[in-house]
């Protein structure tokens, strides 16, 4: 003779959990941080911007794998005539690692 088996949920019993106590009181966002000098973030906001958009920019070749320098070199080398900016902005930052991303 076999038994008939059931389904597992039917050994446990079923417990619904009870609510919390009402709404909650919604809290004002906190404001943001006074900004600090707007001028050197917006700059440094500004050439990341530009150095993203050398990244994004597909005649002058792939980006994966190297740094924005050796990309501007090898794109220079095959003619595609990249952007001296670029040249210049990674020349200047050349030990901050944000802006020669690889």
């Amino acid at each position: 003779m076999t038994t008939k088996r059931g389904l597992i949920t039917e050994s446990f019993k079923v417990v619904k959990k009870a609510r919390r106590g009402g709404k909650r009181e919604k809290r004002p966002t906190p404001s943001p941080p006074p900004q600090k000098e707007a001028d050197t973030g917006t700059v440094r906001e500004e050439e990341l911007q530009k150095l993203r958009q050398f990244d994004l920019d597909w005649r002058f070749g792939p980006c994966t794998g190297i740094s924005r320098l050796q990309r501007w070199e090898r794109a220079k080398l095959h003619g595609l005539n990249p952007p001296e900016e670029i040249r210049y902005l990674l020349s200047q930052t050349h030990t901050d690692p944000e802006y020669n991303l690889r």
